[in-house]
């Protein structure tokens, strides 16, 4: 078949071995590449009950089919493994020029196995693996590790590495590559650290064929144009950024560890001001022509110092936590990138500590001697290199995540621990976003925006945001499925608007690469079987009913402020939209997924893998 290598590359650190595992048509068919292919191959060499942090929890970099095509926006990756904030499916996704290095391995995936003997820098040339010596690296930021592996192999080579955040297993430490571009969410560079790897850096020169050529690349032309009209101008102008105004204005702005869902200083953080005072640059993704990134500079009269900044780290890193400096949320943007930390959890992971302290049940001796204080810039920057070096008391508390850290201090503090399955609330706010609300609560991921796009109902006409009702399930799926195929393939999300038919233009554009003759519901069909894959996973993981759930702050708190003050989401409210999920999923009531849903995906051989995939 076109477009794949038709196998992975399994490293084994502790043997000190690697060797090449068939992935046949019918699974790449079946899971397509990226986040797809990833959850079947995390299902079939992850053991059942393995340690996140433990050597046998792989880790996994996927490709996909479009990797290398020319149509904009696909280099990407995925990185998939057990995830130790939540103990169920994590995974990760990042733009950047390690992706098209990846697929020119030879490989449709790399899986690593075991534990390196010591700290290393993994090495893969065309398939040969060599492992070298990565002492002198430690404690180096990414930045710094990224260009000294490059100083060292060569300019040719790309690298994905870690900061101290990941070096001492920081729940949610991230993974970098192309100066400071973050597989962020979910703990993944928590399990890179856990196998002792600093850095991986690959080099390839394996290309797979097309079976269309020509028409790939009248179709790329084509697509390039799409992507450079009105559908992503928000994007290509502010950048997300751009929703900080407008989810403030709609009472959706999570602001001080979601005690409110509007922030006084908005104004001051909001792209648009951003944008005038902050020399915003245009950064763009490996073969993106949006360029949605902006790179901002500090505008007051400190050492100046530039990030790359996006509505999530926004919001977390600012009104989350009471911040209305940009300068501020700009260096503690730059410190996550650097230390390899995701902002999303760490600005979370903050907050929850801001009201902790707020109630007296944080003081400053558990502090080391600071105030936390929501508004407290100073606080924020030093709370981050306390998390990433797991310094005493603190941060090797807040390093544990929202879940865990909560659960240590008790006093009530999980109510205000704003997590679903252990991963931080991303800033859509559940009660004024009803839909959204449920695709946070059922997510496989936990506490995830990228995984389902529910929020775009709720900024339609098509539902009332501020009200559940039963139709809420079969969007969620639809979106859900939506996201899967989009993550699989990979296409960016801020593309999906330029398709005039996302279903079929995908279907088209995966059968002129592979030369399998392939129909949009060939495609809905397989975003399904990736979102059960999923699912099957977590409940071989220990997943129960109860999980699927919200922060006790939003079913119990009515918002307090702005348009959507006063309004509430029950429980009960969240139960009939989590009911009507399960239903549209052709699950149980208690959401599981029957004997009959596993036939009717055609999963039952795919995941009868023999263990001795798991560990050899």
């Amino acid at each position: 078949m076109h477009g794949y290598h038709g196998r992975a590359l399994v490293i084994d650190l502790t043997a000190g071995a690697s060797r090449y595992d068939a992935l046949d048509d019918a699974t790449l068919r079946a899971f397509v590449g990226g986040g797809g292919l990833g959850s079947y191959l995390l299902y079939r060499y992850c053991p059942q009950g393995a340690d996140p942090l433990g050597p046998w929890n792989p880790l996994i970099f996927v490709t996909s089919p479009l990797i290398g095509t020319g149509l904009t926006t696909t280099s990407k990756f995925a990185v998939v493994a057990k995830s130790p904030l939540t103990g169920f499916i994590g995974d990760s996704l990042s733009s950047s020029y390690l992706a098209p290095e990846l697929k020119k391995l030879g490989a449709d995936a790399v899986v690593i196995l075991g534990q390196a003997a010591r700290w290393s820098v993994l090495c893969i040339d065309d398939g040969a693996v060599t492992v070298r010596d990565a002492a002198h690296l430690l404690g180096q930021d990414t930045f710094e590790t990224e260009a000294a592996v490059k100083r060292e192999l060569g300019p040719k080579v790309r690298v994905a590495c870690i900061g101290p955040a990941g070096e001492r297993l920081v729940r949610y430490a991230s993974i970098a590559t192309d100066g400071g571009r973050q597989a962020g969410r979910t703990g993944i560079g928590a399990v890179m650290g856990s196998k002792r790897l600093k850095a991986i850096a690959v080099h390839g020169t394996q290309r797979v064929t097309l079976a269309a050529p020509e028409a790939i690349e009248s179709y790329a032309v084509d697509l390039r144009a799409r992507s450079l009209g009105q559908a992503t101008e928000k994007y290509r102008v502010l950048g997300t950024m751009a929703n900080v105004a407008s989810f403030n204005r709609l009472g959706a702005l999570p602001t001080r560890n979601f005690q409110q869902a509007t922030f006084e200083q908005a104004a001051a953080v909001s792209g648009e001001t951003l944008h005038r005072t902050h020399a915003p640059k245009d950064a763009h993704c490996a073969n993106c022509t949006i360029g949605c990134e902006k790179v901002l500079t500090t505008s007051d009269g400190g050492a100046k110092t530039s990030a790359r900044m996006e509505y999530e780290s926004l919001f977390a890193l600012g009104p989350l936590c009471g911040v209305g400096d940009p300068n501020v949320v700009v260096r503690a943007a730059r410190a996550c990138d650097a230390l390899g930390l995701d902002t999303i959890s760490t600005g979370v992971t903050i907050a929850w500590a801001m009201e902790c302290a707020q109630r007296g049940l944080l003081t400053p001796q558990d502090a080391g001697g600071m105030r936390l204080r929501f508004g407290d810039g100073d606080a924020l920057l030093a709370a981050i290199e306390l998390i990433a070096r797991r310094g005493e008391g603190l941060g090797d508390l807040l390093a544990e995540g929202t879940r865990q850290a909560s659960a240590r201090v008790g006093e009530g503090s999980e109510a205000w621990a704003m997590h679903v399955k252990g991963l931080e609330m991303p800033g859509y706010e559940p009660r004024s976003l009803q839909t959204m609300a449920l695709g946070l609560a059922v997510s496989t991921r936990g506490a995830c925006h990228n995984r389902s796009s529910a929020y775009e109902a709720d900024f339609s006409a098509e539902v009332d945001r501020l009200r559940a009702d039963d139709r809420r399930g079969a969007i969620a799926m639809r979106t859900e499925d939506f996201s899967a195929v989009l993550d699989s393939m990979i296409w960016c999300k801020f593309l999906r608007k330029a398709f005039t038919d996302f279903w079929g233009e995908s279907a088209r554009a995966y059968e002129m690469v592979t030369g399998v003759p392939t129909a949009p519901d060939d495609l809905r069909r397989a975003g399904e079987r990736i979102n059960n894959v999923k699912k099957l996973f977590n409940i071989r993981e220990g997943w129960t009913r109860a999980d699927d759930t919200l922060p006790a702050r939003a079913l119990e708190e009515p918002l307090r402020d702005g348009v959507a003050a006063g309004v509430r989401l029950t429980r009960g409210d969240l139960d009939m939209m989590i009911g009507s999920y399960y239903h549209a999923r052709g699950w149980t009531e208690e959401g599981m997924v029957p004997e009959g849903k596993i036939g009717e995906m055609g999963l039952e051989g795919l995941l009868a893998q023999p263990s001795s995939d798991r560990m050899r």
